[in-house]
C-alpha cells in the first residue's frame, strides 16, 4: 500500500506542477540530485541525525523514481486532444529526467554490493535473477534517460529517436519482473507485506497494459478512418 500512496500523490503533484516543471525544469533536476547526494551522505555517515531517513523509503527503495515512470508511462494512453493529456504531454521527458536521476541513485546505491555478491557467488537464486533483470534495466536506464535530454534529441534523427523511446515498454515491462523475483519468495512464505506489494504492482502494471492496448486499438481505428 505504501506504493499505492506514493504513487496517488506523485501523479497529483505532477499534475498539480506541470507549469512550473515545464517553465524550470532544471529545479526539479537539482532537487533530485540533491535528494540522492543526501541519500548518500547519510548512508555513509557524512552527516549527522536521522533526517534524512526518509529517503531510504523514497530514493534508495526507488519508490518515487517508479511512480514518476509510472506517471510518465500512463500519459501516453491519456487522450491526445485531452485537456489532461495535452497538460501532461508538455513534461513528459521532464519527468522521465527526474525519474532517471533518482533511480540511477537507487542503482548506483546496490549494483556495486550486489555485483560483488554475485562475483563471490553468495546470492540466492531468486536475487541473482533479479540482478541479472537489474543489469539490463540499467543499460536501458542509461540510453533512455540520455535521450530524453533536449540538446541529445536535437541531435538524432526524430525516426531514430522515436526507435529507441520505444525501449521503455520492455525496460517498465522488465521492472515488474524485478519486482516479482525480488517480493515473491517472501509472498510465499506467508509475509503480509510482500503480497500486499505485489497485489499493488500488479493491478498498476495490468492496468497499465490494459489502458496501452485499448489506446493503440483507438489509435488504429482513427488512423484507419481518416
Amino acid at each position: 500500500m505504501t506504493f499505492a500512496l506514493i504513487l496517488a500523490v506523485t501523479a497529483a503533484l505532477s499534475v498539480a506542477l506541470a507549469d512550473a516543471i515545464r517553465k524550470v525544469p532544471w529545479l526539479f533536476y537539482v532537487l533530485a540530485v540533491v535528494a540522492v547526494a543526501v541519500l548518500f551522505a547519510g548512508v555513509y555517515d557524512v552527516i549527522d541525525g536521522g533526517w534524512w531517513k526518509p529517503l531510504i523509503l523514497l530514493v534508495r527503495r526507488c519508490m518515487v523514481a517508479l511512480a514518476l515512470f509510472t506517471v510518465v508511462m500512463f500519459i501516453g494512453v491519456l487522450p491526445k486532444d485531452s485537456r489532461l493529456g495535452l497538460r501532461m504531454r508538455s513534461v513528459r521527458a521532464e519527468l522521465s529526467i527526474v525519474a532517471w536521476i533518482l533511480c540511477m541513485g537507487h542503482m548506483c546505491m546496490y549494483l556495486v554490493p550486489y555485483g560483488q555478491r554475485a562475483l563471490s557467488g553468495s546470492l540466492e537464486g531468486h536475487v541473482m535473477a533479479s540482478f541479472a533483470v537489474a543489469l539490463v534495466l540499467f543499460a536501458l536506464l542509461l540510453v533512455l534517460g540520455v535521450t530524453s535530454f533536449n540538446f541529445v534529441k536535437k541531435h538524432m534523427r526524430a525516426r531514430t529517436w522515436k526507435r529507441v523511446q520505444l525501449l521503455a515498454y520492455p525496460f517498465f515491462l522488465l521492472t515488474y519482473v524485478h519486482l516479482m523475483f525480488m517480493l515473491a519468495p517472501s509472498a510465499l512464505a506467508g509475509g503480509a507485506s510482500s503480497m500486499v506489494g505485489i497485489a499493488v504492482y500488479s493491478v498498476v502494471f495490468v492496468a497499465y497494459l490494459a489502458l496501452r492496448l485499448w489506446r493503440h486499438a483507438a489509435d488504429r481505428k482513427a488512423e484507419a478512418a481518416s
